[in-house]
């Protein structure tokens, strides 16, 4: 095990282990080449290793060249991609090789795909020594791939955390033995967003709100979000397949994170059922389901409040308020039956300052 900066990584994938698959690569691209001069253009910073490795077992007339990308900050991908070291000159009916260290979402690779497209290359080619086949779009082809593996978080040989771990011979992978993940129940005004932002910055969780993920695909015409909203024109209800498999891309979008808070979901035991099966799938598991708990006459003196700065209409009238408390009664019953015989079901008080109310929701997680 190895720690950079506040995180521990674990051996992954030996230096052999690279190196015959850099081998394995060159072998490839020479029976594609060896009768060209191809430009072999690598992506900084995180393929100055391959690159290197690549260039010295490709025993052919070859050039190289470098450009420069970046979409990534500390653990997670910022989805914005900025070029910082342009496309090399001279490449006017030439044979382009791009030499990637990684591709995942495959962001870095459009705007690679773009760069090269706006040339009068006479081809191009992509080449990535590690492939995350499970959070790739499979937008654009890969011609040359060196190994596949997880959509985990790795280091070395070039890759990097904060800048740290480039120069390690092997790579190496986050370490997730102390994932949490993490159900968080409250009735309307609660507090359980407020808390939430708190506990995620603190554990380097992912908040994961239906109500947020939902508004996300369905604005941005995603394929689930288009079949979400076809029921939603219906007026049918989503199906619980249709969410999880919402959801599941959220996960898969993060494999940094160390854990998730699920909120809005499960609101059955049916979908508890269903995220169980999930989770179990990424070899993950619910930790613990938390319910804010608090007095209904404090609640409804406090959504009364907010109604009055929010306009919300749901929050202004107290009939509807205590209604809305009764259906989460309703729904939440059968979930703290289905947690409890788990052992995961926990009660904490929602009442007090907010520091207060995070220190005791700290204290269930800390001794998870």
């Amino acid at each position: 095990m190895i720690k950079l900066h506040d995180k521990t990584f674990k051996p992954y994938l030996g230096e052999e282990q690279i190196l015959a698959a850099v081998k394995k690569m060159a072998a490839e691209i020479a029976k594609d080449y060896k009768d060209k001069t191809p430009i072999f253009v690598g992506v900084l910073n995180g393929a100055f290793m391959f690159v290197s490795d690549f260039l010295k077992v490709y025993q052919h007339p070859c050039e190289v060249s470098f450009v420069r990308l970046s979409s990534y900050h500390g653990l997670t991908s910022t989805g914005i991609v900025e070029t910082l070291l342009d496309v090399p000159e001279n490449i006017d009916g030439r044979s382009v090789v791009i030499l990637e260290d990684v591709i995942d979402t495959g962001r870095t690779l459009k705007q690679l795909v773009h760069l090269f497209s706006q040339t009068n290359v006479k081809e191009f080619k992509i080449a990535s020594l590690f492939y995350k086949s499970e959070a790739y779009s499979g937008e654009y082809a890969i011609d040359y791939v060196g190994l596949e593996i997880p959509n985990d978080f790795i280091v070395g040989y070039g890759l990097d955390y904060k800048e740290l771990g480039r120069n390690l011979r092997e790579v190496y992978q986050l370490n997730q033995s102390n994932m949490i993940n993490l159900v968080l129940f409250g009735k309307p005004g609660a507090g359980k967003g407020t808390q939430a932002g708190f506990l995620k910055e603190k554990y380097n969780l992912k908040h994961i709100s239906t109500g947020d993920v939902f508004r996300y695909n369905m604005k941005n015409g995603t394929e689930l979000g288009k079949l979400a909203k076809s029921y939603i024109d219906q007026g049918d209800l989503v199906p619980d397949e249709v969410t999880i498999d919402m959801l599941k891309d959220e996960v898969e979008k993060n494999p940094d994170a160390a854990g998730f808070i699920f909120d809005g979901f499960p609101r059955t035991a049916a979908q508890a059922e269903a995220l169980d099966n999930f989770l179990e799938s990424k070899d993950m598991q619910i930790n613990a389901t938390i319910a804010l708990e608090a007095d209904d006459d404090i609640l409804v003196a406090r959504l009364l409040e907010r109604g009055k700065e929010s306009g919300r209409s749901d929050d202004q009238d107290e009939d509807k308020i205590r209604n809305r408390f009764d259906e989460y009664n309703l729904k939440t019953a059968p979930l703290k039956s289905f947690y409890e015989k788990q052992g995961k079901f926990h009660t904490v008080n929602g009442i007090g300052e907010i520091d207060e109310i995070t220190t005791r929701l700290g204290k269930v997680i800390d001794s998870l």
